[in-house]
């Protein structure tokens, strides 16, 4: 059998997998997709559909020209994106940001897969990839099953370094009221399918914030199993209590600032804090508490969270919860096309490589995608340029930005995409020093986005191959 009609078998089905599952295929090579669920249930999991979005319905913003995970959506559009594509399918409002109706998307990209006539779903728990499997993606996500966490342990030698990730409640929206909340998007900012008034914003005073705050600190928390005991948080997903433990004022800067927001009320008081609902369906019937992940139990949440001002009679379709994440110290374990340099056979692409957020995790899975598809047909397929955002976080993933001591990662963790991965401009100026949007950073930014998507459309017009035969 010719190697190029052998499949090549991704082990799971999120973010990552269904888009590395999508580029493969759309370049003529079969895939076979392994899907635990719903064999197997995972604790964040409520629906047997390929990517399903568990923590937030955000992608962030769309922003391509000052904002780098903006500019990592343009990228992904452009390189044919199955996820880009369901999303803009099924977004809905949120100001500057791509949210997304969670349902439709997931089954957006479920069908696409379904109809794809070289890809084979299968709905089965992979413990560890057979022997005769010569080419494997492993994109299981922050909720890799111990089973395969403990096969790849025992390959690498590595102990898996691990987070947690919380989830944040949804609200039923006929359950807010809207004679104290109002609603407005921050500086009044459209986005796509926006109307710059896209969110719920429930004002708190000094007193009510302070209150809140304290029963937040006061709050019965779930018990952590003793092996998660010394598991750190990665900071940009933590429990709102959490940050309250840093101090009293740590939330009006964080989820609960005010700023840019005027009480459509009382536009003569300027709340003190402001909690945030975003639109987490098409029907607008669901709004999610933005920033609001918890480990709080469930009886405390609904107690707390019906003190802020709007939400005294909210009724929640979800409440928070939490989950433990994985990943790999990809730096010292992977080679540039996301091979483990110790069995070439495995790739590794999504949250488990450490990149951190479901954009990310999608454009390492279309990374892969690329890079396994081009290895059936005889091609290596050189990394997107450090300059794009596609280079830039793999960049982070492969080392290409850790400090190293004695030829290893001083430090890795988890990482949104960010303008900091990037290289500088040739013959730009500094930073300005007057804060983070003076014109002179928004002009850098602006320049770095374009030199991104000029790279970018060359690297896809062929500079990315080269030919192994």
């Amino acid at each position: 059998m010719s190697p190029r009609s052998l499949p090549v078998h991704i082990v799971g089905g999120g973010l990552a997998g269904t888009e590395a599952a999508w580029q493969i295929a759309s370049r003529g090579v079969p895939v076979a997709i392994h899907e635990m669920r719903p064999v197997r249930t995972t604790a964040a999991h409520k629906s047997e559909s390929l990517a399903e979005l568990v923590c937030s319905n955000s992608f962030r913003s769309d922003d391509r020209e000052t904002n780098a995970v903006g500019l990592l959506h343009a990228e992904m559009r452009r390189l044919g994106s199955l996820i880009m594509r369901a999303a803009d399918a099924n977004q809905v409002p949120a100001g500057g940001a791509l949210a997304v109706d969670r349902v439709g998307f997931a089954q957006a990209v479920t069908t696409a897969l379904e109809a794809h006539p070289l890809i084979d779903i299968r709905r089965e728990e992979i413990l560890n990839p057979p022997s005769d499997w010569d080419s494997v993606i492993v994109a299981t996500g922050p909720l890799t099953s111990p089973a395969l966490a403990e096969s790849i342990r025992a390959l690498t030698g590595e102990a898996a370094l691990a987070f947690f990730d919380a989830i944040a409640p949804i609200v039923h929206r006929e359950s807010i009221d809207m004679s104290v909340a109002w609603m407005q998007s921050r500086y009044d900012k459209s986005g796509p399918g926006g109307s710059g008034a896209d969110y719920i914003n429930c004002p708190l005073t000094r007193e009510q914030y302070e209150g809140f705050v304290a029963a937040l600190l006061a709050g019965e928390k779930v018990a952590f199993h003793e092996w998660e005991a010394t598991t750190p948080y990665f900071d940009g997903c933590l429990p709102i209590e959490i940050m309250a433990e840093r101090g009293i004022e740590t939330l009006r800067h964080g989820p609960m600032k005010p700023f840019g927001l005027t009480n459509a009320h009382k536009p003569e008081e300027k709340p003190y804090a402001v909690v945030q609902l975003r639109q987490d369906n098409k029907l607008g019937t669901l709004f999610n508490m933005v920033g609001f992940q918890t480990k709080l139990k469930h009886g405390e949440q609904t107690r707390v969270f019906r003190s802020v001002p709007g939400l005294a009679k909210a009724e929640f379709a979800r409440l928070g919860g939490i989950h433990r994440n994985t990943f790999l110290n990809s730096p010292k374990l992977l080679d540039d096309s996301l091979r483990l340099k110790c069995a070439p056979r495995l790739r590794f692409a999504g949250q488990i490589t450490g990149c951190e957020g479901y954009v990310e995790s999608a454009a390492m899975g279309l990374l892969a995608g690329l890079f396994a598809a081009g290895e059936r047909r005889g091609e290596t397929i050189i990394p997107p340029p450090p300059t794009t955002a596609h280079g830039a976080l793999h960049g982070h993933i492969t080392g290409g930005h850790i400090e190293t001591i004695d030829a290893g990662p001083k430090s890795y963790q988890p990482m949104n995409v960010n303008f900091g991965l990037f290289p500088p401009l040739a013959n730009a100026a500094e930073r300005a020093g007057d804060g983070r949007h003076s014109e002179k950073t928004l002009a850098r930014k602006r320049a770095l986005s374009a030199r991104a998507l000029a790279d970018l459309d060359r690297w896809i017009a062929g500079d990315h191959r080269i030919a192994a035969e």
